[in-house]
């Protein structure tokens, strides 16, 4: 089974979307946004842009204190 997206409304009654991998884990969880569909448009630039998004390794952060 592939990964899923689940739109949802969160505690304080915004619209979130979460990407979730076939074994349930979530990948990626959306900002608030006032609408299911502007979720649903968020999603879909999700799907257009990840197929040519590039994986770069960038130095670890270090901690504040």
């Amino acid at each position: 089974m592939a990964g899923k997206f689940e739109i949802y409304q969160d505690s304080a009654g915004n619209h979130r979307f979460r990407l979730k991998a076939a074994n349930g884990a979530v990948v990626v969880t959306g900002e608030p946004e006032e609408s299911p569909e502007k979720c649903m448009k968020s999603i879909e630039s999700i799907r257009k842009l990840a197929p040519y998004a590039q994986v770069q390794e960038v130095p670890e952060v270090q901690a504040r204190s």
